[in-house]
């Protein structure tokens, strides 16, 4: 079981709710920090929410937030709750660097005909066999040392980035890097 989340970053507010929906209730789509889980928030009355804030959302007094009104399905985020998705992925990835050249250092076989890394976009079974030849002489340093020892793959952190976002708006059947 995944632990509560305790922060949550702002990806959109909306201060007259979904168009489109008749009820007006101010309402943020947020993004949670511990496990990259996808929310709707409701805030406290006359509280207005900025984009890319960090509002506080575990069982203590919130300040800013009334209630979490639940999981942001897939389908509803916002044009700019998307944009900050990625950037909010591309900072967790430059600060964490470690966490995912370990990732290309550990990965493993899912099964007999997939690896871990097929999963990731644009990576097939040439790049997974070239990893693995070039893990197997020496561990991986960094993103950069992957990318300038393996022939012809695609941008690590792009890959990355992008499994990442289809892992949170999407149902996945494998995960690799955020909770389900």
């Amino acid at each position: 079981m995944t632990e509560k989340e305790e922060y949550a970053i702002v990806l959109d507010y909306l201060p007259y709710g979904y168009p489109l929906e008749k009820k007006m209730m101010p309402i943020a789509q947020a993004l949670g920090i511990k496990n990259f889980t996808l929310l709707q928030l409701i805030p406290r009355r006359g509280i207005k929410l900025e984009v890319a804030e960090k509002v506080y959302i575990g069982d203590g007094k919130r300040d800013k937030i009334y209630y979490i009104l639940g999981r942001l399905p897939g389908d509803k985020i916002t044009e700019t709750a998307r944009e900050q998705l990625r950037e909010a992925i591309e900072k967790e990835i430059a600060s964490n660097q470690g966490k995912f050249v370990d990732f290309f250092n550990k990965a493993d076989a899912i099964n007999t005909r997939m690896h871990q890394f097929e999963l990731l976009p644009g990576f097939g079974r040439k790049h997974t066999e070239a990893i693995l030849a070039e893990r197997n002489k020496k561990p991986f340093e960094s993103l950069e040392d992957l990318k300038e020892r393996v022939g012809n793959l695609p941008d690590p952190k792009k890959a990355i980035a992008r499994r990442f976002i289809e892992e949170i708006i999407e149902k996945q059947k494998y995960y690799l890097f955020a909770g389900n």
